[in-house]
């Protein structure tokens, strides 16, 4: 149809059920990787309703049914599928547990529930590598919080006939949230902490794999699945940042030793690197079936700038 966007190249790696479903889903959480989903979900055939905090006109990719939060509890009784990405409020609570419970109860056709958690409740582990069966054990509140809340959803549909998945994420970047971006704006460092090493993931390979998920659920009645969202090469945050410098033909920041850029952290920015760890994800592209599209911040970041190249027809270094 004239006008119609074919949808992203990527749609066509997430494997596809044999039999046709009614695919309903609801994106708890519209943020920058929900919307990515959200595309990627329509592509695959779902209808799609979503919620975000504060509702924009423009801002839902087309086709959303964008819904207030508090209002999506009917969207959620006939739902196949949801997808939570909104963290723990305040108490520690998960905001939808909280207010659409009831809903949850009514919803006789899920299917299946998707819940973006972290790799944070795994905790520190010297440089480690974690994988799937790994037993959480998080350090920080904010994880901890996390894993009370995997625990609260699991528990929510035990013995409801939907299935669980938990995608424990690394850290996300994409278009518009890469060190391209913070080179650009002045704002990159360059840490001087060579055995630290940070895992990531590219915002399309999260949609393909939460897609792919949902089409591909496990079992209804066991203990959730648990997927990881990391790509295959965990790196130092001065490697990526001297990948995109070398992208964009600028020259890299000086290089900071560790003790002096984290004396002038922010609390958040020390407690990301109160950790290391290494995350492995062999488990989880074996059950979706799937490949990262950008296995490293190599692929993720070029991709990046030919977008952005291929968008403003020029090189925007």
């Amino acid at each position: 149809m004239a006008g119609t966007l074919a949808p992203p190249r990527w749609v066509r790696h997430i494997p596809r059920m044999t039999q046709p479903i009614s695919k309903s889903m609801v994106v708890l959480g519209l943020g920058y990787a929900g919307a990515a989903v959200a595309r990627a979900a329509m592509a695959a055939g779902f209808t799609l309703a979503a919620t975000r905090r504060a509702l924009q006109p423009g801002e839902a990719p087309a086709g959303v049914a964008l819904l207030p939060f508090a209002e999506a509890g009917p969207a959620i009784a006939a739902a196949t599928h949801l997808l939570v990405t909104a963290g723990p409020d305040t108490a520690g609570e998960d905001p939808v547990l909280a207010t659409h419970r009831e809903a949850l109860r009514a919803a006789t056709g899920l299917r299946w529930v998707g819940y973006i958690s972290t790799t944070g409740v795994y905790g520190d582990r010297g440089g480690g590598w974690v994988d799937e069966a790994t037993p959480p054990s998080p350090r920080q509140e904010r994880s901890r919080r996390r894993l009370r809340v995997e625990e609260a959803w699991a528990a929510a549909l035990a013995g409801s006939g939907a299935a669980l998945d938990i995608f424990r994420t690394a850290g996300i970047y994409g278009p518009g949230r890469s060190a391209l971006d913070d080179l650009r704006a002045g704002a990159a460092r360059r840490v001087d902490k060579r055995d630290h090493l940070f895992s990531r993931i590219h915002r399309d390979d999260i949609a393909a794999a939460v897609v792919a998920a949902a089409l591909n659920p496990p079992a209804p009645g066991g203990a959730p699945r648990i997927l990881h969202l990391a790509d295959d090469e965990p790196a130092t945050s001065a490697a990526v940042t001297e990948e995109a410098a070398r992208l964009l033909g600028m020259a890299p920041p000086p290089l900071v030793p560790f003790a002096e850029a984290f004396a002038s952290m922010s609390p958040m920015g020390r407690s990301f690197w109160a950790e290391n760890r290494r995350v492995g994800n062999a488990a989880t592209k074996a059950a979706l079936g799937l490949a990262w599209r950008f296995p490293s911040y190599r692929e993720g970041l070029r991709a990046i700038l030919a977008e952005e190249t291929c968008q403003h027809g020029t090189d925007r270094a």
